[in-house]
């Protein structure tokens, strides 16, 4: 039988500024704490949006995107949508957030910042965490899942007496296999994790300005690497960074669960759609 854990949200509101990666235009959020059982929602044009699976869209709103894979994580309501919320996902779960209101400006998007978690997690510090009366009970894993992608993307959950996330990166060259792991602490979230930067190599930076996209940024502002596997203008925080990264990105996609996993998740060369497939597998045993 599993152990409840006390719910927590922020003790003081928290806002973060910035512009939109594929919107391109001022975004804004402002983190408010909200009431036990309120769960993490996203608010846009007065549309509450909860952060669940089951809300993720099937289709970005960038219209650049049509057609293409998933490059950030979007939530709807059918109407309305927040869109790239995996980086405040990522820090809402490694603090051991379970309640909290975030407001979004008319872009509806995240501000980007340098790419990570960190402008998130700074603007929690500022504001203090509280820690309420009331638990939730986790999701416990109880038996070996496994999710098959493809191409050696592959994600599994298995029985653990603690969390544990690890993310194998299995990259093309120039860039060499790595891995990351966390073990649910929020020490280790924000030491070594939420800083650790989301990355592209120059071809899809210059793919991605063709489409009219990412135009208020330069490779000093997020990282593009170059084909020798090196930052233009800029440096790496962790040797590691893109497996960093990646491990962030699936925590913040497995968070649409909607309760904290207790368990030992392992995932080999995956973004968001297989994370937000295997999100659903975990959500629909209940």
């Amino acid at each position: 039988m599993s152990t409840p854990i006390h719910r927590r949200t922020i003790a003081r509101p928290a806002h973060v500024a910035g512009t939109g990666l594929f919107t391109d235009i001022p975004a804004s959020a402002a983190l408010m704490p909200a009431e036990p059982g309120t769960g993490i929602v996203f608010v846009v044009m007065g549309q509450t949006i909860p952060a669940t699976v089951s809300h993720v869209a099937t289709q970005s709103p960038i219209p650049a995107f049509a057609g293409r894979s998933a490059r950030h994580t979007v939530l709807t309501d059918g109407n309305e949508h927040a869109i790239t919320v995996e980086h405040v996902m990522a820090c809402v779960a490694g603090l051991g957030i379970t309640d909290l209101r975030i407001e979004l400006g008319p872009s509806g998007e995240l501000p980007i910042g340098d790419g990570s978690s960190a402008p998130y997690e700074q603007a929690i510090a500022e504001a203090g965490l509280e820690e309420l009366e009331e638990t939730i009970e986790p999701m416990v894993i109880t038996k070996r899942i496994e999710l098959d992608a493809g191409d050696g993307r592959t994600i599994t959950a298995e029985p653990a007496d603690s969390v544990r996330y690890t993310y194998i990166f299995e990259p093309d060259p120039p860039l060499v296999p790595q891995r990351a792991e966390w073990d649910g602490s929020a020490d280790m979230f924000i030491h070594d994790i939420a800083s650790a930067r989301t990355f592209s190599f120059r071809h899809e930076a210059e793919l991605l300005r063709r489409l009219g996209l990412c135009s208020s940024f330069s490779p000093a502002d997020l990282l593009v690497i170059d084909a020798q596997g090196r930052p233009i203008d800029n440096a790496w925080r962790f040797d590691n960074e893109p497996a960093r990264h990646k491990l962030l990105d699936l925590i913040g996609d497995l968070a649409l669960v909607g309760r904290p996993i207790i368990g030992r998740i392992t995932a080999t060369r995956t973004g968001h759609s297989a994370n937000h497939r295997f999100a659903a597998m975990l959500a629909s045993l209940g």
